[in-house]
């Protein structure tokens, strides 16, 4: 159950990193206030799958997800560069977090 919650932060994280752009540098209110309430739940679920996970290893595939999403989307959504090195960083990220996990002992 704490990956499943643990992932569930992850694409919270990756919703919450999507939403800062449109605050417009927290000026504009009910943007600014998703942004902060998706925040809040990434963070709350990340504490929950903390209670049986090693937090080193919960916070590292937290930003994982976290940073992959977040690269994926935007060079799908927002039309960012693609280039070798980032792909490389991609797999490099998701690599990181499937070792992490395989590693694990399960909570």
């Amino acid at each position: 159950m704490s990956w499943l919650l643990l992932v569930a932060a992850g694409l919270v994280e990756v919703a919450w990193s999507q939403s800062i752009k449109p605050t417009a540098g927290f000026t504009r209110p009910l943007p600014t206030l998703l942004c902060f309430a998706l925040a809040a739940v990434a963070v709350y679920l990340l504490s929950l799958a903390m209670a049986d996970l090693p937090v080193g290893t919960a916070y590292a595939v937290f930003t994982g997800i976290g940073a992959a999403g977040a690269i994926t989307l935007g060079v799908v959504v927002q039309k960012d560069p693609v280039s070798l090195g980032r792909l490389l960083a991609l797999a490099l990220i998701i690599g990181g977090v499937a070792l992490s996990r395989a590693t694990t002992p399960a909570g």
